[in-house]
C-alpha cells in the first residue's frame, strides 16, 4: 500500500472558510434551521469574522424564547 503526504495550504483554507461561497452555503443552512424551528425564530446575524464566516439563528419572540427555553428548540432544529 502507497503513502500519499500532503501539505495543507493553511492560507487557501483561510481563505476559503471566509468566502462568500461559504458564507452562502451557511445562511442557507441557517434559514433551513430557522424554518424547522417554526414562527419566532429568524436568522438574525451573518458576517465574516478574522478566521471564518458566522451565522447565527436565534429565538426573537417572548413565545419563541420560551419555546427555546423549555423545549431546547433549536438545537432539536439543528440536528434534524
Amino acid at each position: 500500500m502507497a503513502i500519499t503526504k500532503f501539505k495543507l495550504n493553511y492560507e487557501g483554507v483561510g481563505e476559503l472558510l471566509r468566502s462568500k461561497e461559504v458564507q452562502d452555503v451557511c445562511a442557507e443552512f441557517a434559514q433551513e434551521v430557522a424554518d424547522r424551528a417554526g414562527d419566532g425564530y429568524e436568522v438574525v446575524k451573518k458576517g465574516t469574522g478574522k478566521k471564518r464566516v458566522y451565522v447565527d439563528v436565534a429565538a426573537v419572540t417572548k413565545e419563541a424564547k420560551q419555546d427555546n427555553f423549555d423545549n431546547n428548540t433549536l438545537l432539536k432544529a439543528l440536528n434534524k
